[in-house]
């Protein structure tokens, strides 16, 4: 059996609104209540599950997306007025990766969870495309020097 991640718990300061934020953007069904969660299903056999917490500690959540969807997260991302960047460090604000030759944005939810899209697995590309994962390219210049 394949192993796979079913659902992942998500604090929220209002799990109504953070679960609803993910949903829109994302362009998913709307989130389910079954307390104590708002519930967003990503997929047939994973969801978010937000839960109201009194602290939050942010977190990042990565989602994989086909070119289609890209384009359509991302003209919400643009329309919304929300921040984005091409790195997790939010240094380079305003712009999308191409890493492993496909594409890849930053943004933050509500709550500051940073979330991903990207069109492309990390390290998919391998090392020889014109644009590897950053992780994968250091991996090849210590392999290099070896």
């Amino acid at each position: 059996m394949a192993i796979r991640l079913n659902h992942t718990i998500v604090a929220a300061r209002d799990k109504k609104t953070a679960a609803k934020f993910l949903a829109d953007i994302l362009g998913l069904p709307a989130p389910s209540l079954v307390e104590p969660f708002a519930v967003v299903r990503v997929s047939d056999d994973t969801s978010l599950d937000y839960m109201d917490a009194g602290e939050v500690a942010p977190q990042h959540y990565a989602f994989l997306v086909d070119e289609n969807e890209f384009d359509e997260i991302f003209g919400r991302i643009r329309e919304w007025g929300l921040l984005y960047w091409a790195d997790p460090r939010r240094q380079e604000r305003g712009e999308i990766n191409t890493w492993d030759g496909g594409r890849g944005v930053y943004f933050d939810d509500p709550n500051g969870h940073l979330l991903e899209i990207i069109t492309r697995p990390y390290g998919s590309g391998g090392t020889t495309t014109s644009r590897p994962h950053p992780l994968f390219a250091q991996d090849a210049g210590r392999q290099g020097r070896g």
